[in-house]
């Protein structure tokens, strides 16, 4: 729960920074237009096409990826009004530098939990494993291609964007360093693991 909010803080502070879309809304905004349904269907079709993939690449979702994709929502919508926007491009700049390094704090929480990451993260995790590169380059080569099939469909792109794209990568790196986590060893729990879990504490 602690990561989820610091998750979501960070995605407030991005949008508060107010000098460019993230990559996966450029995307979202550029599905939008092509396919004509609403920005957020086509965020909740992407996500489960991308919980889909994984599935098949074999990573586990769980409870937490449930919480991922219900209580972030909650969390940013409560968290909002609280930041104000930035009054200039230098202060922008300094929160969304901020915010990327809350959402890599976040990722670190809610995904060392074991209890399943949400599609995009778990994607980003599915990579390194696969890949064995390390996960801020495998979270960066996602972003860069959101970005850029975003734009190709008519998202827009501006600076933010750019800097989201070359520094989520750094920052979850850095983070992940700095906590001694090795991402690709956790073994998350499924829903039904978790359930059989809770079944056999109760029954003790």
């Amino acid at each position: 729960m602690i990561g989820l909010a610091f998750f979501a803080l960070g995605i407030v502070v991005t949008i508060r920074a107010n000098i460019g879309y993230a990559p996966w809304d450029v995307f979202h905004v550029g599905l939008s237009k092509t396919t004509g349904l609403s920005i957020g269907v086509i965020s909740i079709l992407v996500g489960l096409a991308l919980a889909i993939i994984v599935m098949i690449l074999g990573e586990k979702l769980g409870l937490g990826t449930v919480a991922n994709i219900v209580l972030i929502g909650i969390f940013i919508d409560i968290l909002f009004p609280l930041i104000p926007i930035a009054g200039n491009p230098v202060i922008g700049t300094l929160m969304l530098i901020s915010g990327l390094f809350l959402i890599s704090v976040g990722s670190y929480f809610y995904i060392k939990s074991s209890f399943g990451a949400g599609p995009r993260d778990s994607l980003m995790v599915t990579l390194a494993r696969k890949t064995k590169f390390p996960v801020g380059f495998c979270r960066g080569v996602i972003e860069l291609c959101a970005t850029v099939g975003g734009w190709f469909l008519g998202g827009m792109v501006g600076f933010g964007t750019v800097l989201f794209v070359i520094g989520i990568g750094f920052c979850i790196q850095i983070t992940f360093k700095f906590f001694r986590f090795d991402v690709t060893a956790v073994r998350h729990e499924t829903l039904r693991d978790t359930y059989f879990t809770i079944k056999n504490f109760r029954s003790t």
